[in-house]
């Protein structure tokens, strides 16, 4: 199981972290390293809830952290969607070949 930490995610720019410029809320337990670490802690929830062999207080711990996982799972894919927009801005243009001596 992960620890607990006071370590606030930290907004790098890259696409696996929050948007910088947003306001994560805090969350319960550290921040995931990664988007696909937090898909994989994820799962991990929906297995034991699945299971059926959690506390109601477990059940509702791992709701809680399941949710603050998808909140800052949304955040990131919103600024991967960002940062896309912006690439096709400006680099997706209409491709033009210029006939050979016109160089």
């Amino acid at each position: 199981m992960v620890k607990p930490s006071s370590r606030a995610p930290e907004e790098t720019g890259s696409p696996a972290t929050p948007a910088a410029g947003t306001s994560p809320a805090p969350l319960s337990g550290p921040a995931p390293a990664s988007f696909e670490l937090a898909l994989g802690e994820l799962e991990q929830i929906v297995q034991r809830m699945e299971g059926g062999a959690l506390s109601l207080e477990q059940s509702l711990a791992d709701y809680r952290r399941g949710a603050e996982l998808v909140g800052w799972c949304r955040q990131a894919l919103a600024g991967v969607q960002q940062q896309v927009r912006i690439l096709d801005a400006d680099l997706l243009r209409a491709f033009e070949i210029e006939p050979e001596g016109e160089a």
